[in-house]
């Protein structure tokens, strides 16, 4: 019932910014939560950030806190990761993914529709 698409990946040197976006078709997003994960090959699916897109609250990984933050604009149906400040470790296919029963989670076990992702590489 909900398609997303995530934006705004590329190439980027350490120490500069890069935003990502996610913007959903086929529903509202305005009583859903919606989570960024982030996962290199072969390795697990990791968490970033996520928000209520009900009441605007957020939850942001506690590695990425001090440089990551996450918006959301329900007039848009988008959800924004702006990542400042990247180093190569960073470097991963972002996804996003929402849940319509707003739960804000730091897994991606409630999470019921994915994006395909956009590759973010961060060289040193």
């Amino acid at each position: 019932q909900v398609q997303l698409v995530e934006s705004g990946g590329g190439l980027v040197q350490a120490g500069h910014s890069l935003s990502l976006s996610c913007t959903a078709s086929g529903r509202t997003l305005r009583t859903f939560s919606v989570g960024w994960f982030r996962q290199a090959p072969g390795q697990e699916r990791d968490f970033v950030a996520a928000i209520s897109m009900r009441n605007g609250g957020t939850y942001i990984a506690h590695d990425v806190q001090d440089r990551f933050t996450i918006s959301g604009d329900n007039a848009k149906n988008t959800v924004y990761l702006i990542m400042n400040n990247l180093k190569p470790e960073d470097t991963a296919v972002y996804y996003c993914a929402a849940d319509p029963d707003g739960i804000v989670a730091g897994m991606p076990t409630p999470y019921d529709y994915w994006g395909p992702g956009t590759q973010v590489t961060v060289s040193s």
